[in-house]
């Protein structure tokens, strides 16, 4: 504690040298420090952005705390990429942590996947199990501040771990504010009293200023979990001795009368006293207290002098690398039979969870009683029992941002949201915690996981279950993006981005999974063997251009994807070889490559998407093109999609009129080659 209140006084003594925000466990080093050292090597914790206390009692040291202040090379958790106090560490010693983001109550849903993965591990005996000196079980420990707690996605992963009862903790720190919100304007009340509401959520409640209350509390707490295997919530009452952040100081809002009240529940000063009245002699304290100012000093004039990372990692650790970078296995067997879309992609799922324990499938209404609503999911629930194959509330946002958690212990979630319009509520986890969470951990947290999204719009369904995503999606840097056409290709990219130790996201087109709507029947293929994988980024031309039309100038170039290609494909098909189709297959990694070399051989291109037009991917798309190979144009690279509503209507005549559609793009090519 005394090494703890040292290094805040520094920082705040030298607000020129640390220059970064950040913020400091002041008032709040009782219960982080009581926390702390409860936890083993093989547990799990997610501190939050004050928990610098917490860390220290893990077993980091100040200087390590203070590379992440001073964003500096060796950093040990982020590279000097991310705020202090916001660890990620593999460390074999200490507890496990996963990326921390920044948005408050985020870790809520990562960290009780974490809790999710270690239930299944135990449920089926798996060496991925990591125990104590003493066959412990492992526990996770989720720590928040108070306002947190109001998050709705608070309340999923509540939900989530009473219904599973999963081993963690929820540490509630309370110290009454919220930047410059008071409880009084933000709760109705303290968390200790919303637990009640979650059925199963064990409660105990403690003055978080008092060390040794603290401890008693943190050890029972820790050793029901341990033991039981249920989910407890803490609520630890403590002061806010210090400023929200060093961006936004407590002089700026909080008025005396508060800050004298919190400090005379300083736990710095009760930890004093308590030692003093035990027999501690005050200069023992003193000498204490000295050697640790000493300690923070040095471990501070020597961070000062740490390299800064160097300009030339900027863009290192976005991804890990994928093992799967060629085409491998039975594209075509001999034997094969043709297959439609969804059973490809089902059979794919099958083959990995057979071959691979640690792959699990969950969403809405996949289990065995349906099957998913496409039936995309048929038979998994039946074959590989509900420890691997189960239903979820209607959470999307814990469905998605669990897979982090699961990861981090080695599992390999497949989860599903049902509709592409309902993907929303998961955009947070996707954005903040997955998407960053390679790049922020330096490399040590990539998120291995598969989101399979049914997509686009098939004849009537309608403005929430017709939508488009894919331009959202990829504004989002740090995941992948299939979109593939076919029922060969689905079950290769299925498979490769099980492989790949990224999250990827499959969009899987719904117009085309039983090939109903009429010119998809190609949509339907020989199905490839169960070794079979298709790399990521490789697209295909599908339809090609004659020679002698190439070389008197008058070939075009589709690049397209999905719905697209058959539109495509369907339109060719009259201009007795002057057009080449390229079906895209995925969006990110996108094979540019293929791409421009394609172009630039034409002299002329049209981007086709079913998306509505403006601001799209496919007009992105269109601009590097132009960029890439203007000089090897003979006409302006062309895009075209949608009509630019806010949703697809549900009147069937009215969906028609929004759509591409192969006539529409029979005109459109008919046009541009002045046909």
């Amino acid at each position: 504690m005394a090494t703890a209140r040292a290094m805040a006084d520094l920082y705040d003594n030298n607000r020129q040298v640390c220059k970064y925000v950040h913020s400091t466990s002041k008032g709040h080093e009782a219960i982080q420090i009581a926390a702390g050292a409860q936890l083993l090597p093989c547990d799990y914790v997610s501190p939050y952005y004050r928990d610098d206390s917490l860390l220290l009692s893990l077993g980091f040291t100040p200087y390590e705390l203070m590379l992440q202040l001073l964003a500096k090379a060796e950093d040990p958790f982020s590279g000097g990429r991310s705020y202090y106090c916001h660890p990620s560490s593999k460390n074999n010693d200490k507890a496990k942590i996963i990326h921390q983001s920044s948005a408050t109550g985020m870790q809520a849903i990562p960290t009780t996947g974490i809790a999710q993965g270690l239930q299944y591990l135990q449920q089926i005996d798996a060496a991925l199990l990591q125990k104590g000196p003493e066959e412990e079980m492992p526990v996770v420990l989720c720590s928040f501040g108070d306002n947190s707690i109001t998050e709705g996605e608070v309340s999923e992963a509540f939900q989530f771990a009473v219904l599973k009862q999963l081993p963690i903790i929820y540490l509630v720190q309370d110290n009454q504010w919220g930047i410059s919100v008071t409880a009084q304007e933000a709760r109705a009340m303290n968390a200790y009293e919303y637990a009640k509401g979650f059925k199963g959520l064990y409660a105990l409640q403690v003055d978080g200023s008092d060390y040794i209350a603290s401890h008693i509390i943190m050890q029972q707490a820790v050793s029901f979990v341990r033991k039981y295997r249920k989910p407890m919530l803490v609520h630890a009452s403590v002061p806010l001795l210090g400023h929200h952040t060093s961006g936004v100081r407590k002089e700026f809002y909080r008025p005396a009368e508060d800050l004298n009240q919190h400090t005379k529940k300083d736990p710095y000063i009760k930890l004093r006293q308590a030692l003093l009245d035990a027999g501690l002699m005050q200069d023992e304290i003193s000498q204490l207290e000295k050697n640790a100012h000493a300690e923070a000093l040095a471990a501070f004039n020597k961070a000062q002098q740490a390299a800064d990372p160097a300009l030339s990692t900027v863009d290192k650790h976005v991804f890990a690398p994928t093992p799967v970078m060629a085409e491998q296995g039975t594209r075509t067997p001999a034997d094969g039979e043709k297959v439609m879309m969804v059973d490809a992609a089902l059979h794919a799922v099958e083959e990995i969870m057979e071959k691979h324990p640690e792959a699990l499938f969950y969403g809405q209404d996949v289990g065995e009683r349906l099957g998913g609503v496409f039936r995309e999911a048929a038979t998994l629930g039946q074959k590989f029992g509900s420890h691997r194959v189960f239903n979820t509330a209607i959470q999307e946002a814990y469905i998605v941002g669990s897979t982090v958690g699961m990861s981090a212990v080695g599992l390999k979630p497949i989860v599903e949201v049902q509709f592409a319009d309902y993907i929303y509520p998961a955009f947070n986890q996707l954005v903040t915690e997955i998407s960053k969470s390679c790049y922020l951990s330096n490399g040590k947290f990539p998120v291995q996981m598969i989101l399979r999204v049914p997509t686009g719009a098939y004849g009537g369904g309608g403005p929430y279950h017709s939508g488009s995503i894919e331009s959202t999606l990829l504004s989002i840097k740090g995941i992948k993006v299939c979109y593939p056409s076919n029922a060969a290709d689905i079950k290769g990219l299925m498979k490769a981005a099980f492989y790949d130790p990224n999250p990827v996201v499959m969009l899987e087109h719904k117009g085309l999974y039983w090939s109903k709507v009429p010119g998809t029947d190609n949509a339907k293929r020989i199905e490839p063997d169960a070794d079979y994988i298709l790399p990521l980024g490789k697209a295909d031309i599908v339809v090609n251009a004659k020679q002698e039309k190439i070389e008197d100038g008058e070939s075009l170039c589709v690049v397209t994807y999905g719905m697209g290609v058959h539109w495509a494909t369907a339109a060719a098909a009259v201009f007795g070889g002057n057009v080449e189709v390229i079906d895209l297959r995925t969006l990110y990694p996108l094979d540019e490559a293929l791409i421009f070399e394609r172009v630039k051989l034409h002299g002329k291109c049209l981007v086709l998407t079913e998306e509505q037009i403006n601001n799209s991917f496919a007009e992105a798309l269109a601009y590097r093109i132009t960029k890439q190979c203007f000089k090897y144009l003979d006409s302006p690279v062309e895009a075209m999609g949608a009509l630019s509503l806010p949703a697809v209507p549900i009147n069937i005549a009215l969906e028609a009129e929004m759509l591409p559609s192969a006539e529409k793009v029979k005109e459109k090519i008919a046009q541009m080659l002045g046909a």
